[in-house]
């Protein structure tokens, strides 16, 4: 019995963790709108930004070529369009980047982008959610050596690949903390930190202490407008939810099959539960 508890609360422990790391901040997500995983143009119009934007560096080894015909592709059109690190359209999704390179160059090697949106899946929303959120959150962060930061995923390795589609931004930053005697330990109020950042990455921080009982710890950051970029931001978006929506489906390509599917299995399933039933009936209604 106490081994059973032990291993119920390695579980619990693991599944906090995995949502807390999912989740990467408390930065609130955004709805990923839902419909774009059932429209065929969006899908091919995601698949197009996945491969000219996402894999340069990240591969999606579970996912082959081929099964882009499922969202309406013909070969000719992925061999034309799409194909740029493989011969064949039933290869996977790899890059030409070696793993020896990418950590040389990076630090480590870039994730497999196959079932991203699973792996992101948090209490705070779908794994959808979280990628929809997390690349429409760059902002220009001259202290970091990429020269970005992002809000869904503080101080993040990967730069924010889409800029010239979305522009530069800058952010507002507040933070408060307990300030502390140094000697006694003691609370002696709140310190309120403000910090700017313009859509060149440059910073300007100012702060103010409050009274004991005035505030109380925490961390706000709020997204400037997007300057510079080739789309608007409701294009930006839009262009953004048909790239979450691909790389969704590459997580589970038959989803929508398997619905369609489900519809037909269940409607059997009535109409054989009252057949069943009729024979039933038929059968014992002369036995006594």
């Amino acid at each position: 019995m106490k081994k059973m508890l032990r291993i119920a609360a390695a579980l619990i422990t693991f599944v906090t963790v995995s949502a807390a790391q999912a989740a990467g901040s408390d930065y609130p997500l955004d709805h990923f709108p839902a419909q774009k995983l059932t429209d065929q143009a969006a899908l091919q119009r995601g698949a197009k930004l996945f491969v000219n934007y996402c894999l340069n560096c990240h591969s999606a080894s579970s996912m082959r070529y081929n099964r882009l015909t499922d969202i309406g592709l013909s070969e000719a059109q992925i061999k034309s369009n799409l194909m740029f690190t493989a011969d064949k359209v039933g290869e996977q999704m790899k890059i030409a980047m070696s793993p020896a390179d990418a950590k040389a160059w990076f630090g480590a090697l870039p994730p497999d982008l196959s079932v991203i949106t699973r792996a992101r899946a948090s209490h705070a929303g779908s794994g959808a959610d979280w990628l929809y959120t997390y690349l429409r959150a760059y902002y220009r962060d001259a202290s970091r050596p990429t020269g970005w930061n992002n809000a869904v995923f503080p101080s993040v390795g990967m730069p924010h690949v889409l800029w010239q589609l979305q522009g530069s931004r800058g952010a507002t930053i507040e933070e408060t903390k307990q300030i502390k005697d140094a000697k006694t330990g003691e609370a002696k109020g709140f310190e309120q930190t403000l910090i700017k950042v313009d859509a060149k990455g440059l910073a300007t921080t100012a702060s103010t202490k409050l009274e004991p009982g005035h505030g109380h710890g925490g961390r706000t950051l709020t997204l400037g407008k997007a300057e510079g970029g080739q789309l608007s931001q409701v294009e930006f978006d839009e262009a953004v939810s048909d790239l979450v929506a691909f790389v969704t489906y590459m997580s589970d390509p038959t989803a929508q099959s398997r619905t369609r599917m489900g519809v037909w299995v269940l409607m059997f399933l009535a109409m054989f539960t009252v057949l069943a039933w009729w024979m039933n009936r038929e059968y014992w209604k002369d036995v006594k």
